[in-house]
């Protein structure tokens, strides 16, 4: 940390409660203090003012980074900071002193997931030991929308190897490459999902936003066990380009912030279309996420909630303490409630489908790389009994994913009809109902139907468990209800100010 940034500090705090007031974001006492808690909207407006630069920013957060993830607690939610980080903030400082700014993402650090291309010193590794080698020749599409809008790629984040295909079983958040990944709320307890470093590293205050990914979980289910907002989008609203993949008809990135505003924020800036993914040709386009943000969002809306699923698996479910909490605030800020009861469709070949589009789907991603020490499934299989790693953690569904006989177009088959049920039994009941979306609490089978529906999810905090665990409520709605998802986890998320920050114990 520089001289010149430690004089700055109480200039800092000020700027942070103005930017407080100016903003209208809701926030505790720690983010109206502590620069590593502070939203995309106050460290953009520091910077405006002149009372930071993304130099400071930057040297702020690898001192951090080095006594919490590295040292101290050691959350392990980081395998490899930008090298490039200061002379990027250093051009885009330069940028804002001659009169321009890209927008409110100028000169904002962002961690990604480390399955996102880089075209720069960073490796995508996908958390495996066996894609470590030469880096990524381009960017991924959104990497460079988040370059041109001047974010500073600060790093990549741990996530759990191969986004939890390695072998179903092995610890959430542990890859090969990055080790054992923590929960910073309770170091203990469970970090969750792929995209678990991203969502840990929002929470612990290593950056204001990262990025993630989504097949099925791997956002919402992070996002709830860390404390933080994580953003699925619709599928097809994000580009695909250059994200190590499980299967397109599945595969979203998606965003894990500490605001809704940071999240509508990011939005605006990847949204677009691709020519590479066909997927986005489909998506609309010149949104404003942030346009619909207000205290309130909830007046006159109506909201569904599972009270039951029925069919494979079904359930009655039980609301727990804090989301009967969320569930009066949401009612307080004028929305109705709806019990629903929501139909499981069979999903008996959703997971042979997901390794069967991955056989064929990773090995096309290997071979578009160079310098890699494997091109192939079974070269990765073959590398991994060579280097099983300090843990010894075996690799049984990678295996078995090489093993199964299964063409491409069966496996597209059996996901593409299972989706179809899915939207089916969300879009019924927002239809019987006249719902303007649906909320739940983490109770897995709304996350799962949302995913598999390929439709837009926002996940943000509710409180926190009698054991110290972060608790969450779950909007999602119809295919391109982003805005509205957005108005309505706004609303909520003023009048129950949730957000917690992490303890480290």
């Amino acid at each position: 940390m520089t001289h010149f940034f430690k004089r700055r500090v109480n200039k800092l705090t000020k700027s942070i409660l103005v930017a407080l007031a100016a903003t209208g974001v809701a926030a505790s006492a720690h983010s109206a203090t502590d620069l590593h808690y502070a939203s995309v909207s106050e460290l953009s407006k520091m910077m405006a003012d002149n009372e930071l630069t993304a130099v400071e920013l930057v040297e702020h957060f690898h001192q951090r980074i080095a006594d919490l993830d590295r040292q101290g607690p050691a959350i392990h939610a980081i395998v490899e900071l930008n090298s490039q980080a200061i002379e990027i903030a250093t051009a885009l400082d330069n940028e804002r002193n001659e009169g321009l700014s890209r927008g409110p993402l100028h000169g904002i650090p962002v961690l990604l997931k480390d399955n996102f291309d880089t075209a720069d010193s960073l490796q995508t590794s996908a958390g495996s030991l066996a894609m470590v080698g030469q880096p990524a020749a381009n960017d991924a599409f959104v990497v460079k929308q988040l370059r041109d809008a001047g974010a500073i790629i600060l790093g990549k984040a741990n996530m759990s190897e191969w986004a939890y295909v390695r072998e179903m079983g092995l610890p959430h958040g542990w890859s090969g490459r990055g080790g054992q990944g923590k929960n910073p709320h309770a170091l203990s307890e469970e970090i969750c999902g792929s995209s678990s470093g991203s969502a840990a590293a929002v929470a612990a205050g290593f950056a204001p936003i990262s990025l993630g990914t989504e097949t099925n979980g791997s956002i919402t289910c992070p996002a709830s066990a860390n404390g933080v907002i994580g953003v699925k989008p619709t599928l097809g609203l994000f580009s695909r380009t250059g994200v190590v993949p499980i299967t397109r008809l599945q595969d979203t990135p998606g965003t894990l912030t500490r605001t809704v505003r940071d999240a509508a924020m990011m939005f605006n800036v990847l949204q677009g279309m691709d020519a590479a993914d066909s997927a986005t040709s489909v998506a609309p386009t010149g949104i404003d996420y942030t346009a619909l943000l207000a205290n309130d969002a909830l007046q006159g809306k109506r909201i569904g909630y599972p009270a039951a699923y029925e069919g494979t698996g079904g359930v009655v479910l039980t609301p727990g303490v804090e989301f009967q909490k969320a569930m009066i605030t949401l009612e307080k800020q004028g929305a109705t409630l709806v019990p629903v009861t929501i139909r499981l469709p069979d999903i008996d070949n959703f997971v042979p489908g997901l390794m069967g589009a991955m056989k064929y789907e990773l090995p096309e991603y290997l071979v578009s790389r160079s310098g890699l020490p494997i091109q192939s499934l079974q070269d990765l299989i073959d590398f991994n009994q060579l280097n099983p790693g300090k843990e010894g953690y075996g690799q049984a569904t990678l295996e078995a994913m090489n093993a199964l006989d299964m063409t491409h177009e069966q496996a597209s088959g059996l996901i593409l009809s299972i989706s179809k049920n899915f939207k089916d039994a969300i879009d019924e009941q927002l239809r019987e109902h006249n719902l303007d979306a649906m909320v739940a609490e983490a109770d897995g089978y709304s996350q799962f139907s949302a995913a598999v529906a390929g439709y837009p999810a926002v996940t943000l905090p509710s409180g926190m468990s009698a054991n110290g665990i972060p608790t969450s409520v779950f909007f999602f709605g119809k295919a391109w209800s982003e805005p509205q998802l957005f108005a309505m986890a706004y609303s909520y998320e003023q009048a129950s100010a949730e957000l917690r920050h992490p303890a480290f114990k």
